[in-house]
């Protein structure tokens, strides 16, 4: 597994996503296992948001690090409704309280709304000078949203990415890695993995003894500065998200790849799920 700085954090190049946990109670106790399981084999990397399941995620990962919090970098994410300078100290504290910790790793704004983003970024300050957040981010930025940040302050943007959502390749992810500033790719595997049945990664992942996921994964992460958030809840999927950190891809693949799903040549509508 390679491993990466995120918001003063050590963090393996692949975490644990939670969206769509959290909405069944017939779930939560397989969910949490799996948070469990993904942080034993090093997924030590949870994001997740006030807005899955409506604090219902937020509620089992809380249960997931309860008595291992230490062992956790821990990211959430505010509703843009929730975005103003009094509405994101109290989603914070809501947010707090459902994942059972007094501070979080890293706040994210989950995607641009109504408030005024000065508003915003000024609310975060406050809640990283009292101790609250370790740092702030956004998310669903594209480059000329994010260029207009305190790129200094700004400690990540998580966005759609995977080998059939390249967009970002055009502009936003060569300034994020000249900036040093860490992309989190969620959706690696696309919603339902629906490219991973593609013939091209079916094959490379046979070269390498892998999975078509693993070989989604390790190409998300290849080639630095990006951070794959895979969601997982069945025990072999958590253990094979974690085996991907050390796939490594070889120059032949990553042509085929590029051959099977066309690198941008021009700039795209930000993409989102």
């Amino acid at each position: 597994m390679h491993y990466m700085k995120l918001a003063g954090c050590e963090v393996p190049v692949i975490g644990q996503g939670t969206w769509y946990m959290g909405e069944r109670s017939d779930q939560q106790a397989a969910e949490v296992a799996a948070l469990q399981q993904g942080i034993d084999l090093g997924l030590t990397l949870i994001d997740t948001a006030e807005m899955y399941a409506e604090g219902g995620a937020e509620q089992v990962v809380g249960k997931a690090i309860a008595g291992r919090r230490d062992k956790v970098c821990l990211v959430s994410k505010v509703y843009p409704h929730n975005a103003s300078r009094r509405g994101v100290p109290e989603a914070c504290e809501r947010s707090l309280k459902r994942l059972g910790t007094d501070h979080l790793d890293l706040y994210l704004l989950h995607w641009q709304g109504q408030h005024p983003l000065e508003e915003t970024l000024e609310a975060f300050e406050r809640l990283r000078e009292q101790g609250k957040i370790g740092a702030w981010g956004v998310s669903n930025f594209d480059l000329a949203d994010i260029q207009g940040l305190p790129s200094s302050a700004c400690a990540a943007n998580q966005v759609l990415y995977n080998p059939d959502q390249r967009g970002i390749e055009f502009d936003l992810l060569p300034w994020s890695r000249a900036k040093g500033m860490p992309v989190m790719a969620y959706c690696p595997l696309a919603q339902g993995g629906r490219f991973l049945d593609h013939g091209v990664l079916a094959d490379i992942a046979e070269q390498h003894g892998a999975t078509p996921a693993q070989v989604s994964l390790a190409w998300v992460t290849h080639g630095g500065g990006v951070i794959a958030i895979p969601k997982a809840v069945k025990p072999e999927h958590v253990q094979l998200n974690a085996a991907a950190g050390a796939l490594r891809l070889t120059d032949q693949d990553l042509q085929a790849i590029d051959e099977a799903f066309a690198p941008p040549t021009h700039k795209h509508r930000l993409a989102m799920v």
